[in-house]
């Protein structure tokens, strides 16, 4: 069994990284940061290239690819901090196609976002509450949220919001309180547990992303800096911090992969996969970010250096869809189901 990208993903992952090499430097994410977390010219061209319709099938307007094309153009996003919603756009398109929302969310026209705490859904069919905050929240027309044992679309149109003080400064953070506000149900139970393994999935491949840059910058610089006249690479402590960094890195790249296929395919365990991938990515990536932070020394954490942006990156993917704790809980319950009826684990 073949468990490598095809010949197809890895020369889209090829082509989507040479269109951020041009696209989506250093400079263009501080550029975006300073302006609000949104690079609105990168994400025009990400739409010209048919990203936001990789995973929607061809008979709604789509590419007709899967889920782990998906993950392919998202672990590029993680690597490059590129300042725009590709990540809740794909995961609200996953509901929301055929709908009639559906031609303005692929051509570009309307932005959907996505939450992962629940809304109170009001005996009139309206919704109160407060997700927590959500990302892109204040640039977005539509919020997929799960209300219950339902998922909703909320027209964010008429909702006051506005951008929030972030440590993550690459992407754009907005509350969004509502009150008994219109909501239209586009899932089941059975569509909320899809939602919220998906926006776990995701995270999770863009950790990913993001947690391989940063060790390649932080071995780099290993590879450069001298102290007592050679590299302080040559140094034990630092090569040993550099391989404990490749090896979270290939974990999390099994454990996101997995995970990627397993929801695409509806795959009986993808729920366990997708906790797995979370836990092991959240926690993996910020041990690998401590120690390009630790590689670099007090450089790491001044602003002339990337290292911060990635760990405050990282940091905020942490907790999207659901922290590490939040997963292990959730796997653990799994697990005791299983046990208790009789079912193998494994």
């Amino acid at each position: 069994m073949d468990f490598d990208l095809s010949s197809d993903q890895v020369a889209l992952r090829d082509a989507a990284s040479g269109f951020l090499d041009d696209r989506c430097t250093s400079s263009h994410v501080r550029l975006a940061a300073d302006r609000g977390g949104f690079d609105l010219s990168l994400w025009a061209s990400m739409v010209d290239q048919g990203w936001i319709s990789i995973a929607t099938s061809e008979s709604a307007g789509g590419l007709g690819m899967g889920s782990v094309e998906a993950a392919v153009l998202l672990e590029q996003l993680g690597r490059y901090l590129a300042p725009v919603p590709l990540n809740q756009h794909l995961n609200a398109l996953h509901v929301l196609a055929d709908t009639p929302w559906s031609e303005g969310l692929l051509e570009g026209s309307l932005i959907a976002t996505v939450a992962r705490r629940s809304v109170e859904r009001n005996a009139d069919g309206s919704v109160t509450g407060c997700p927590e905050p959500v990302i892109y929240g204040a640039s977005a027309d539509l919020l997929v949220v799960p209300a219950g044992d339902e998922l909703v679309v909320v027209d964010l149109s008429a909702i006051d919001r506005k951008p929030e003080p972030a440590m993550d400064r690459t992407r754009e953070l907005a509350w969004i309180g509502m009150e008994e506000v219109p909501a239209v149900t586009v899932g089941d139970a059975s569509a909320v547990a899809a939602h919220l393994d998906r926006g776990a999935v995701f995270h999770s491949v863009e950790l990913l992303g993001a947690g391989e840059a940063v060790m390649d910058i932080a071995v780099d610089y290993a590879g450069q800096r001298e102290q007592f006249g050679q590299p302080i690479g040559a140094f034990q402590a630092v090569k040993h911090r550099c391989a404990d960094m490749l090896v979270d890195v290939e974990g999390m790249r099994s454990t996101a992969y997995h995970a990627a296929w397993s929801i695409g395919a509806g795959d009986p365990d993808a729920s366990v996969a997708t906790a797995v991938a979370k836990i092991w990515c959240s926690d993996a990536g910020l041990r690998v970010a401590e120690s390009a932070l630790q590689v670099h020394g007090g450089i790491g954490f001044t602003w002339e250096s990337d290292v911060h942006l990635y760990l405050k990156r990282i940091q905020l993917d942490q907790v999207s869809f659901g922290d590490a704790e939040h997963h292990r809980a959730r796997l653990g319950a799994t697990i005791r189901q299983r046990v208790g009826d009789g079912i193998p684990i494994l």
